[in-house]
């Protein structure tokens, strides 16, 4: 599988503009994924192209950022380090290649083909960084059909995952519990309920190389690291 591209396509930034090979993308600002060069062709010109990106998000007042996964084109990442780029947020790629069919109790978890206010709500109490990225957010988290699950207690979303569909995979992604509703196995059930409910037999996520509990409850449920990626940022 292309993991680069499938990352990239299944969370979308609202403006792409192609380079030499190379797609320069851009979100508001809301996420390095979404506002990150994707460069995983060989450039005619790498130094024509890396000013290009420079002066694509300089343009956007922001900071130049490349994501560095493993299909990156060939001596980039060593060429950025040595012109100044910070290497970032190193993320590993995990993967399972069959449903484990685990039993879960899918009549608590709630299904959507859009996400609501209170899914947004959560998703970003936990997983927000700026406090009026929201709207860019989600801008970005529809911008590809998906489904959206939410553990709810007395009207209440403590739980939150966003799966997408693609081809015989599916990607998950936007896991994200309430501190105070967490170690009670509703990440696990949100898990869950996405995979049985896409019925495909093969699923993959990001998660941060820092975040070993999330690490740890993903490898119990099958999945292993398979790759991964980190960014460089000047």
């Amino acid at each position: 599988m292309n993991f680069d591209l499938l990352v990239h396509e299944a969370w979308p930034a609202y403006e792409q503009r192609p380079h030499d090979g190379w797609l320069l993308r851009y979100a508001g600002g809301v996420t390095k994924r979404a506002n990150s060069v994707l460069a995983v062709d060989q450039p005619s010109d790498l130094d024509g192209a890396i000013r290009a990106a420079e002066a694509f998000y300089a343009e956007r007042g922001q900071r130049c950022v490349f994501s560095i996964g493993p299909g990156v084109a060939p001596g980039l990442d060593e060429e950025l380090e040595r012109r100044g780029y910070a290497e970032v947020d190193p993320t590993y790629l995990m993967t399972r290649s069959q449903g484990a069919g685990h039993p879960c109790a899918v009549g608590a978890v709630r299904i959507e083909e859009r996400p609501w206010d209170g899914w947004l709500e959560t998703w970003w109490a936990v997983d927000g960084r700026f406090s009026d990225g929201l709207s860019v957010a989600e801008r970005v988290c529809t911008g590809v059909p998906a489904w959206y699950a939410a553990y709810e207690e007395d009207g209440r979303v403590l739980s939150v995952g966003r799966g997408v569909p693609q081809g015989d995979t599916l990607g998950i992604y936007c896991m994200a519990t309430l501190p105070e509703a967490r170690r009670k196995g509703l990440a696990r059930t949100i898990l869950r309920a996405l995979t049985r409910h896409a019925g495909v037999g093969s699923a993959y996520l990001v998660v941060t190389e820092k975040n070993t509990a999330a690490q740890k409850l993903y490898r119990s449920e099958g999945f292993e690291i398979t790759t991964g990626y980190h960014y460089r940022v000047r």
